[in-house]
């Protein structure tokens, strides 16, 4: 019995050609191209963002504030989709003339503050009433975080690599 041939016109290709294999290949590349493009620019830009915040705060005078409770949020969750409760501080800080004031944190902690207890706020000499704790490390989190993307962005590049042969 004569085997069937099935021809095909060109540009037309047969469900087991080569080219579909390459072409799976250059869109799994691309994809990862974009990815990793996004994923760079949000770091860049939450760096940039977090060093013009160090910056503008490390001119202004600091002050030990005094903690008087806390707000209660909820964290994003992240990649694992849980939530979970978090508590920003509330503080109350008095400038150099004796003059109150308020202010909520911005670092989120997994447990309450103790009221009483102290943090170090940088406080805008022109308008007190804007204030930020002081924390050190928020780039160093995100150099952490560039390098584990990094990471994450090779295995995926190898991934791919060995996926498509």
């Amino acid at each position: 019995m004569p085997s069937a041939s099935v021809q095909c016109e060109p540009g037309w290709h047969t469900f087991g050609d080569s080219n579909r294999g390459n072409s799976l290949k250059i869109v799994l590349y691309a994809v990862w191209a974009l990815f990793a493009v996004g994923i760079t620019l949000t770091l860049i830009h939450q760096f940039r963002k977090s060093m013009r915040h160090e910056k503008l705060i490390a001119s202004w005078p600091k002050a030990r504030a005094t903690v008087t409770g806390s707000v209660a949020g909820w964290s994003n969750g992240g990649g694992s989709g849980e939530r979970s409760r978090r508590f920003f501080a509330t503080y109350q800080f008095a400038d150099p003339y004796g003059t109150l004031f308020a202010g909520e944190s911005e670092v989120s902690n997994a447990n309450p503050p103790m009221p009483g207890s102290l943090v170090e706020v940088a406080y805008n000499p022109m308008n007190p009433v804007q204030s930020f704790q002081v924390q050190n490390g928020s780039t160093m989190v995100l150099g952490i975080a560039a390098a584990v993307f990094a990471g994450v962005l090779a295995g995926m590049f190898v991934f791919i690599g060995v996926l498509t042969g």
